[in-house]
This record gives structure tokens, sequence and C-alpha cells, in this order.
């Protein structure tokens, strides 16, 4: 099955309720301190730890699964933790569901009632752009009712009870303070007394009652409470820290962090804010800081990157990313980046290399819209012009504009020789959108 085709084939939905589509955050740094903490966990749960964690752009408090490889965390609930072990409970939780095949047996039976078709659940991923200041994103939109959405996400309470208990196994076996999911639980009590339409997603699909809360209380009773190792402090704080600054306002970061604290954290969070002000002097002043204490961290060397495309200094983004690189060969964002900063010289020999870079970057993020926005124009101005339109194609696609992917598509078929590789995806695309236009 072709990229395309596997990327329709994922039924993600989101909040239906909300206009437009909502973004998924994507940065590679918070991305790998997210995964380095919820790996313990998923091997507690016997799961792979390829499971991708995956930040929804939305200040509302929800975390839910649809598949068995992704874990979904709204912004709003990361940046309300309070400690590494409060994330690990949330995704312990989560990670019951999938191993429990909680989320198989809710999708087999709305199969079995042909509600799929009925209220229009997504064939593909609605994929939109994040703004600058978030980066880029895969937006997540839904073309089904709130209350569909609702029970097609919704937890019995024996759902519930189950994960509960599964989840304070994990936390016990990966060394975490199983407490966390007390605490965790505590964060939406408050909300029981709210209209169901005040109250936020999490509550209104996991049920919480006074039972739930005692009944994890009583399992973490008399369970050890280990702290958590340096490492571990380091990555929440880091990649909270990173969100935080791109999410809230520069002002409330710079009031939080002071101006003048030099430890890691705080001069990782001023660079963002600077960046976002735009202050870049100050920007490349504190990456600059961060680099001499990790010379080798390729984040570091990204964000140095960012700061500095946004400058519009970008022979030295392009120098910048390189070394990033270097570090971190198979990351792919940093590859995109790397790619977008060299197409931004707008000369043959950088497009030449971002061409390369943004290929390598697609074997390993093949589902980044603004990547293959990327790739479009390196093969259009190297005058490609068939492998530009499959690529516009596929950008579509993901996109959820299946009219223009089909466009796009038989442009790529009429110019590309048949059988080639090009010629296959635009088949591909072709396929999807014409099964995507006969379910509207």
């Amino acid at each position: 099955m072709s990229l395309i085709a596997r990327c329709v084939a994922l039924f993600f939905v989101v909040s239906a309720s909300m206009a437009g589509a909502q973004t998924i955050i994507r940065d590679a740094e918070i991305e790998r301190g997210l995964q380095n903490l919820a790996a313990p966990i998923l091997r507690a749960a016997g799961l792979p730890t390829s499971i991708q964690i995956i930040i929804v752009e939305d200040g509302s408090l929800n975390a839910f699964v649809v598949d068995a490889r992704h874990i979904f965390i709204h912004s709003g609930l990361l940046m309300q933790l309070e400690s590494p072990a409060e994330f690990q409970a949330i995704i312990a939780h989560e990670a019951a569901h999938i191993a429990n095949g909680h989320f198989t047996r809710r999708a087999g039976n709305i199969g079995a009632a042909n509600t799929a078709a009925r209220i229009g659940l997504l064939l593909g991923i609605a994929a939109g752009i994040a703004s600058d200041e978030a980066g880029a994103g895969i937006g997540l939109a839904a073309g089904i009712a709130s209350s569909a959405q609702r029970a097609l996400f919704a937890h019995t309470r024996a759902e519930e009870a189950s994960a509960d208990a599964s989840a304070i196994r994990y936390l016990i076996s990966a060394g975490v303070d199983p407490a966390a999911m007390e605490a965790v639980l505590n964060i939406f009590r408050g909300q029981e007394a709210l209209s169901v339409g005040r109250q936020d997603p999490y509550l209104r699909t996991h049920p919480l009652t006074r039972d739930r809360l005692r009944s994890v209380r009583a399992m973490a009773a008399g369970q050890d409470a280990p702290e958590p190792d340096n490492t571990t402090l380091y990555w929440w704080a880091r990649s909270q820290g990173k969100l935080t600054a791109f999410l809230r306002a520069p002002s409330w970061t710079l009031r939080r962090v002071g101006r003048n604290s030099s430890d890691e954290i705080s001069r990782l969070r001023r660079s963002v804010a600077y960046m976002r002000q735009p202050d870049y002097d100050r920007a490349l002043a504190e990456v600059t800081a961060l680099i001499s204490m990790r010379p080798s961290d390729p984040y570091y060397h990204e964000l140095r990157g960012q700061i500095l495309y946004e400058a519009g200094r970008f022979q030295n983004a392009i120098s910048a990313y390189g070394r990033a690189v270097e570090l971190a060969p198979r990351d792919g964002l940093i590859l995109a980046s790397y790619g977008r900063a060299l197409l931004a010289t707008d000369n043959t020999p950088d497009t030449r290399r971002a061409l390369e870079a943004l290929q390598r970057a697609r074997a390993r993020d093949p589902f980044n819209p603004r990547l293959m926005r990327d790739l479009g124009l390196a093969h259009a101005r190297l005058g490609e012009i068939g492998l530009a339109s499959v690529a516009t194609a596929e950008r579509y696609a993901l996109l959820g504009r299946f009219e223009d992917a089909q466009l796009h598509a038989n442009r790529a078929s009429g110019l590309l020789p048949h059988g080639s590789s090009g010629w296959l995806r635009a088949q591909d695309v072709l396929n999807t959108a014409q099964i995507a236009l006969s379910r509207r």
C-alpha cells in the first residue's frame, strides 16, 4: 500500500466542533523529549516504543487514541502538568487502551452498524500548516457531529477501570510513582459539576467517578514512590519549557524565567521568546550560549538555524541546519528544515542539495504537507514538472483537498513515463482521491 493510501486509511478525528483544522505541533526537540519519557511506559505495557506521541495544538484538556500507533495529547493538558510522572501516567492510561484493545472494539462496533458512512467519518488526514510561531503542523479536521465523535471515543466505565488498573501496573513496572495517576485525575475532578458543554473533552470521553478515583488511590497506596532520575527531569523541563515558550506570549515567558538566569532551560525558553518578539540578536545570543553548553546537541543547532532563517540570514541558517543534520542525520524534521533553508537562496546548486535533503526527509516523515510543498518547489525549479505535480498532488491529498489532488495527479500522469515511480505515485493519489470523493 502506498504512503498516501496508508495515510487515508487512518481514521484521525479531533474536535469536530471547532471551525477549521486543528494543528499538530511538530518540533524535533519536543518530540524527542516526549518519546524519551514515554519509552519506559510503552515497554512496560509490552508495546513498541515507536508509538508516536502527537501534540494537538488545543488549549483544552484531552488525550486519546484512535489506533495502535499514535497517542494524542492536547497542548493545554501538557502545559498544565506539574511533573514528568503525571505525563507518564497519561501515557500509561492511553497505552492501556491500546494494549487492552478498547479502540478496536469501538471501531468494530461502528463499522458493523454502518455508522461510519452515515456520520461521514474521515477517510484520511485533512492536513494543515501551523502558524509561523508554532512551526509546520498537520491539521486534523473531522466531518462528523460532536455527538457521533463522542460515541466513537467514549470509554465505558468498565474500560476506564481496566485502563486504570493496567496503567498503575505499567507505572510501577517502569519505576514511576503511581500516585501521579491520582494527581492527573484530580486535574479533572472539579469539572464534574460543569455542564457537558463546558467540560473538557477528556472528561466527556473518559468517565470520572468517585469510585474510579478511590480505586486508583487504593491501587497506588503502599507502593514505592521513586523520585524521577535527572535525565527524566531534564527532558520534561526541556520539552515542556520549549512548548510553553512557543505557545505562551513572549512577555509571559520572559516574566517567568527572568532575563538574567543562566541555566540551560531558562536560556532555551528565552531564545524562543526573543525569536517570537522578534528580537533575533538576543535570541541568537541565548542559543549561542546553549550551544556552548552542549556543542553536540543537534536541536540547539536546529534552533539556531530557525532563528537565522526567520531573520532572513539564509546562508548562516544553512550552516546551522547543516551542522544539525550532521549530528542527527536521520531526523526527518531537521532534514526538512535544512532543505527549506537551501531553497531560500534560489540558486541551482543549493536547489539540488535541497532536493536531496527533502527526499531523505520524505522517506522518514512522509505525512508532512509543508515538506511536500517544498519538495514540489525544488522539482519545479529544476524543471522536473511531472515530479513537482506529483508532490503537489500528494500535498493536496494530505490536506484533504481531493479535487485539487486529482487535478495535479492527472497532470503528473500525462507528464511522466508510464510505469515510472513518479507515475505510480500519481496513480496512488488518483485512486485515493476517487475513493474519498465517492464517500462524500
